[in-house]
């Protein structure tokens, strides 16, 4: 009897191990081949044109390979800024057309360059939510632009008083103090008796704008922030890299030397930024200013608990997941769009002028203020023809949960959109015969006109309810900057100048800008 209990508590043992290793293999199984067949089968009936998909890998190992290919060489000087960054996209359109897809590992990815399929995209944000996040990736970042639902709202919430513009007019005096020393510095470097210099901007320009975001998010602990955002560069190299490659589920569990590096910048940051937090809070309760982006967070978030919306509130977690992304996108933003900008008005020296006498006419030889920034339209068209050629990310992504409609598209589950801002910002059925060329006058009656009244044809701050929370704040340190820099110096491309702009994130000079200055 009792064999018999126990044979039969092993066939019921078997069974169930059966029945698991079958559940498991089937659902490897549909995840690497029978779903990605299936949704592939699903989009060529719509008329959508890509590769067939290959086991597991998809187009990631092409892609790799091409990326690597294009930047073993800086290409000649020219706006074809894609064709560097994201080789692989532009192939598939030249192969198949817009209307095409590709696939990351078993994933495909639709691209999406229709202006009123991005503008039903951005706009509708809770059906398109943002894709599942690299898990190496979290590491690095996880504030309000890669989160979704009802936490991404309530972040917002809490955020926005301290981007309205009455409150950035109280950063001027930082941005300006900022841009003072790093003028100061390159009029030093060119030295008494010399007229001119040589050097890579870009450097000063990553410094600037992090002494910057140092000082409007922390206020008195800049220097603290400033350690923030060393480690914060270190730690988006490591991220960058490991997104660039297919994730299998535990990599990031094993102790290779990126993981233990990238956890110790973890720690590290986080445990400098919960002291900046603990000093700014004791710092409000003794009822010192509160000005500065932390504490206008910090602030928020208490207005929202005294007033019993307990929901609506940020735990300390939260609020070092967004001083983070303060520290990241405040800075990377406006230092790759300031970069290219004296790169574009190097190689254009007439827009130079024109832009020059622009802020000599209307600032002349005082501190600049909001009013007179406000007046630069020649400067906010050369600022919109850079973002338009050399937009800070290449493309931004979401993802299918559930079957929806798009224009005349049945998007279904385990898919994703890719909105190639790159490629649709170089379209000429979009632009005109002249879309890869530096032409700020195509702004010169607005967006709208200078798109053809296809305004979400240009986005590159995002769009709908999800654009960047900080894009008021990039422009006015850019054209305050820029203001400052064209008041004290001309600048040219050194011969040793080299083009080569980089998809690391945001969309950087691989060999830095090198240029000539000259007082002016």
């Amino acid at each position: 009897m009792q064999m018999k209990m126990a044979c039969l508590v092993l066939e019921i043992a078997f069974a169930i191990a059966v029945v698991a290793a079958t559940t498991v293999i089937w659902r490897v199984l549909n995840w690497v081949w029978l779903r990605p067949k299936k949704l592939e089968k699903h989009l060529r009936k719509q008329g959508f044109h890509g590769n067939s998909y290959r086991f597991l890998y998809g187009d990631t190992k092409e892609h790799v390979s091409m990326l690597m290919a294009t930047r073993s060489n800086p290409i000649p000087i020219s706006h074809d800024v894609p064709s560097r960054t994201t080789p692989f996209l532009c192939k598939l359109v030249r192969d198949y057309g817009k209307k095409t897809f590709f696939w990351d590992g078993p994933a495909p990815v639709i691209v999406i360059m229709n202006p009123e399929m991005v503008k039903e995209v951005l706009n509708k944000n809770f059906k398109y939510p943002k894709p599942t996040i690299h898990p190496i990736f979290k590491i690095f970042i996880q504030g309000l632009p890669l989160i979704d639902g009802s936490k991404w709202t309530m972040h917002r919430r809490v955020l926005n008083p301290a981007f309205h513009t009455e409150k950035l007019k109280g950063m001027l005096p930082a941005f300006d103090l900022c841009c003072h020393e790093m003028t100061k510095k390159w009029m030093e470097m060119i030295g008494e008796g010399r007229n001119s210099c040589e050097l890579d901007v870009w450097p000063f320009f990553q410094t600037l704008t992090s002494d910057v975001i140092s000082r409007t998010a922390f206020g008195s602990s800049y220097q603290e922030g400033e350690k923030v955002f060393e480690l914060q560069v270190e730690q988006a190299d490591y991220a960058f890299k490991a997104v660039q490659s297919l994730y299998l589920p535990g990599l990031r569990f094993l102790p290779t030397k990126r993981n233990q590096r990238m956890k110790e910048i973890d720690k590290e940051v986080r445990f400098l930024l919960r002291g900046v937090i603990d000093k700014k809070m004791k710092a409000m309760k003794a009822g010192e200013d509160t000005d500065d982006l932390l504490g206008l967070l910090l602030e928020a978030n208490s207005k929202e608990v005294g007033q019993g919306n307990k929901k609506v509130r940020m735990s300390i977690e939260d609020v070092i997941e967004e001083c983070k992304v303060f520290y990241f996108a405040g800075q990377e933003t406006t230092s790759v769009l300031l970069v290219w900008t004296l790169v574009l008005l190097s190689m254009y020296p007439d827009w130079q002028d024109r832009a020059r006498q622009e802020v000599i006419q209307v600032i002349g030889d005082d501190k600049p203020d909001i009013v007179h920034l406000n007046h630069l339209k020649t400067v906010t068209m050369i600022l919109y023809e850079v973002l338009r050629l050399y937009p800070p990310v290449s493309g931004l992504f979401r993802r299918i949960t559930e079957e929806v409609t798009l224009a005349d598209l049945t998007l279904l589950p385990g898919m994703q959109i890719v909105l190639p801002i790159n490629q649709i910002h170089h379209d000429q059925d979009i632009w005109g015969a002249d879309a890869k060329e530096f032409n700020p006058e195509r702004f010169s009656e607005g967006i709208s006109k200078a798109t053809n009244n296809q305004v979400a044809a240009f986005f590159p701050f995002g769009g709908g309810p999800r654009i960047c929370i900080g894009q008021n704040f990039a422009i006015l340190e850019a054209k305050l900057a820029l203001a400052m820099i064209l008041r004290k110096f001309s600048f040219e491309l050194s011969p040793s100048y080299k083009h080569a702009p980089i998809n690391k994130i945001t969309i950087q000079p691989e060999y830095g800008v090198s240029l000539i200055l000259h007082k002016v």
